[in-house]
């Protein structure tokens, strides 16, 4: 089996290189698939994770989600069943042996769909869990990931054949340990279905004021509950996961745009700018103008 196995990661990893044009992340041809390539170790990078599988075929990495490490391999999966802002970090990767991954992106319906055709557990709801989990890689679940990333050599089959390799690998994962944490956020009036409703109202509105009360009217639960079970599912309170998505979105509007630190405070919605600097130096380690003068001097460096 150990032989097999890496064999299959030996041609997904083949294919990862040829339609890998840089490092970084790499979309395709399929658009819910995309393949990353790292030539160096990286450090701490603050991104949203959306409802994806990642599975890595060389080098390691770590992902932090609040105060919880997540490390997975090439002998591992690693699954987020909601939107969720971490910290991710390269730890194994060199210009010989570069760090090769991808990421296929999915949706609550098409967890929806692999339920009521596979009926695997028969859609009962159960309390939240961590909405973020890593589990042993299997030989069918990656058959079917090269299968699926075998299309690129195949342009035409895409539009028939990917949307079933994707079903097939959700229902490799469905079936897995944590299956029944992937299942819940699609079971209509389960807890984490409805925190992920929550979550989606808070990404759609990060720079207003949050008003717990009308998140738990929403959520159809008490303030308490609504509290425990977000906590339970995302690892942080709904302030934290706001305050994540704000600090995320001010350094890539720094980064991207000619604009100063007040600003921006302003623009994500902070009230004062000396409470945005601290919170943005406690996130990023530097205040607003040091941390995007230091970034560019690293982009620079690169290009």
């Amino acid at each position: 089996m150990a032989e097999s196995l890496y064999k299959q990661q030996a041609e997904l990893a083949n294919l990862i290189e040829r339609y890998s044009v840089k490092d970084g992340v790499n979309a395709t041809a399929i658009p819910s698939l995309f393949f990353i390539r790292r030539s160096n170790v990286t450090g701490p990078k603050h991104s949203v994770y959306k409802p994806s599988l990642c599975i890595i075929v060389q080098g390691a990495k770590e992902v932090w989600l609040a105060q919880e490490r997540f490390r997975y391999s090439p002998a591992d999966y690693l699954v987020s069943s909601v939107d969720l802002p971490v910290t991710g970090q390269v730890v194994e990767a060199s210009s010989d042996i570069p760090y090769l991954a991808l990421n296929l992106v999915f949706t609550p319906s098409q967890i929806l769909e692999v339920l009521r055709d596979s009926e695997i557990r028969g859609g009962k709801k159960e309390n939240a869990k961590r909405a973020m989990f890593v589990s042993p890689i299997e030989l069918s679940m990656l058959d079917a990931v090269i299968r699926l990333a075998r299309l690129l050599d195949n342009p035409k089959d895409i539009p028939v054949l990917a949307p079933l390799f994707t079903k097939e690998i959700l229902y490799k994962v469905l079936q897995g340990q944590h299956g029944g944490t992937l299942e819940q956020i699609a079971i209509e009036g389960s807890s984490t279905n409805r925190i992920r409703d929550v979550i989606e109202q808070i990404k759609n509105n990060y720079d207003r004021s949050l008003r717990i009360e009308e998140l738990a009217e929403k959520a159809n639960m008490s303030v308490a509950s609504l509290h425990r079970y977000f906590k339970e599912v995302t690892a942080m309170s709904p302030i934290q996961f706001q305050k994540q998505l704000r600090l995320q979105e001010a350094r890539r509007l720094l980064l991207s745009e000619p604009t100063d630190a007040a600003d921006v405070a302003f623009h994500v919605g902070y009230e004062s700018p000396s409470q945005f600097s601290r919170e943005y130096s406690r996130m990023f380690g530097f205040p607003p103008r040091e941390d995007i003068k230091r970034l560019r001097a690293k982009y620079d460096q690169t290009d």
